[in-house]
């Protein structure tokens, strides 16, 4: 029994992952719309929804090409690669305040430059 559809495009298709961070970004923001620092850390299901969806934009982070990140140098690929691991692997010293930081505060950047490849790889 299939509990999601699976895409069928490679997950080696750098424009598919670059469209899995901004669709995952845009959910997050979807998710924590309307809350404040204290909603959030009261709501364990969002918190574990915007846990998932950071998971993906790091793994999505990992198959885009250096020729790709190189163009966006003030984006830490590395730090943002290395943040699954520890949603994964460490979750016990992953906290609401943390999340609610990166999301907030920590995919502007991010996002824009997925756009921005989508759009032409035309680096800002």
């Amino acid at each position: 029994m299939a509990f999601f559809a699976m895409r069928s495009m490679s997950s080696k298709n750098p424009r598919q992952r670059l469209r899995d961070i901004v669709d995952n970004v845009d959910a997050i923001r979807a998710f924590m719309a309307g809350m404040d620092r204290d909603d959030f850390a009261a709501d364990q299901k969002t918190i574990y929804a915007v846990v998932r969806a950071l998971e993906i934009v790091s793994e999505a982070t990992r198959r885009i090409p250096a020729e790709m990140r190189d163009r966006h140098p003030g984006i830490d690929w590395i730090a943002v690669a290395a943040a699954g691991n520890v949603y994964r692997h460490e979750y016990e010293g992953v906290d609401a305040d943390l999340i609610w930081h990166t999301a907030k505060f920590g995919l502007e950047a991010l996002r824009d430059a997925a756009v921005d490849e989508l759009e032409g790889g035309d680096p800002k």
